[in-house]
């Protein structure tokens, strides 16, 4: 063969001087970790990718040497609150090595936790402009809250902390009141939990069950490990569920779209548990308020009848004519017992009796005598 050629060895020589030479010394590299994997040697081997609209566009492996990954992993936790885990996007420092025998690879060095932070923060505004676009943030704010929900659809992981604190003080609460939770299963953190929790609201949805709350819960997390609150597909899904949607979702520092969206945020699952049970406690003092009220205008409306009673009693007693005789007064009844005011109806010879307090005499009529203006009145 007359065709000049190298050898492997010899290419990839070239390459690693030319690789070298543009890139002498480290720089910074924006990057997403698609694959991580920590060797029990105490190294961290990672693939970092970039993706476009169109798809991937770059790839490469990368390397932290134990020795750096010992310093490194728990700086970026003690940070962020989240290990480096795949789908992060980080900002890390490498120094670019070419190896006739391995190829390209990456020396990271070091690393900003910041930026992933920045990025995460980025991508929220992002996502809460594009929901305020289309009309999604005010929805569930539009739904009305039952006055006493009981039929809870309560979306969490079923070994979760916060889900099980959550039942206890339900269910377990001072007053004895009754609710009727539900679990729908799902996964709650990483980048499986939008998909998983959206699946579960599409279950309760679907379900043909008329259920008061949806209740959204997990018991905190690191910044990172709750990002997936953040998710365009799953913020709306809450915002378009039929059914008030309450979250509860992180400890007092966090805040994230998925509880913007919802019809009511708390922040944690035992004080989403206590909103529950006020609802019922303030409508039971309401009850009692208003039996308190009814009894004591009941109470008032005896008094004023027996008031009534009494001032009736008195002008009957007053009118009685027992009492009207005592005072020396007496009455005159004719032979069948009727009372008659006028003398000028009796005649001589007609039976009158007079009553006195203590008794009754019987009288004949011997002579009648008119007054003079009576009998002026019978002429």
């Amino acid at each position: 063969m007359g065709e000049k050629f190298i050898d492997l060895y010899e290419l990839q020589t070239r390459l690693k001087a030319g690789v070298e030479s543009v890139f002498p010394g480290k720089v910074w590299l924006r990057a997403e970790i698609s694959a991580l994997k920590a060797r029990p040697a105490g190294h961290c081997y990672l693939e970092l990718s970039q993706s476009s609209d169109s798809g991937l566009v770059a790839k490469a492996q990368a390397v932290i040497w134990s020795s750096r990954y010992r310093l490194l992993a728990p700086f970026f936790k003690s940070v962020t609150g989240s290990d480096l885990s795949e789908g992060m996007n980080v900002l890390v420092r490498v120094a670019v090595n070419f190896s006739q025998l391995y190829g390209l690879s990456l020396v990271i060095d070091d690393i900003d936790p910041d930026f992933t932070l920045g990025e995460k923060e980025l991508q929220k505004r992002q996502t809460v402009e594009r929901l305020e676009k289309e009309g999604l943030m005010a929805l569930q704010k539009e739904l009305a809250v039952p006055d006493l929900p009981y039929r809870l659809a309560v979306i969490s992981a079923p070994d979760a902390a916060g889900y099980r604190d959550f039942t206890r003080h339900l269910l377990e609460n001072e007053y004895g009141f009754v609710f009727c939770p539900e679990l729908f299963p799902a996964v709650m953190q990483g980048s499986e939990a939008p998909r998983s929790i959206a699946d579960a609201i599409g279950m309760i949805t679907g379900s043909g069950v008329r259920y008061d709350l949806v209740l959204i819960m997990r018991g905190g997390g690191a910044k990172l490990d709750l990002a997936c609150y953040d998710d365009y597909d799953l913020a709306a899904a809450v915002a378009r569920c039929p059914v008030p949607v309450f979250t509860a979702v992180g400890h007092d520092q966090d805040f994230h779209v998925c509880d913007m969206v919802a019809n009511r945020y708390l922040k944690t699952p035992t004080a989403l548990a206590d909103e529950l049970i006020g609802c019922y406690a303030d409508e039971d003092a309401r009850l009692l308020s208003f039996g308190s009220r009814l009894k004591l205008a009941f109470l008032n409306k005896v008094n004023v009848m027996e008031t009534r009673l009494q001032v009736l009693e008195t002008r009957i007693k007053s009118a009685d004519p027992r009492n009207i005789l005592g005072r020396g007064y007496v009455l005159v009844l004719d032979k069948s017992g009727v009372p008659f005011r006028k003398a000028s109806d009796r005649r001589a010879g007609d039976s009158i009796s007079l009553m006195f307090a203590d008794g009754v005499l019987n009288c004949s009529v011997e002579k009648v005598h008119l007054a003079p203006e009576s009998r002026n009145d019978t002429d």
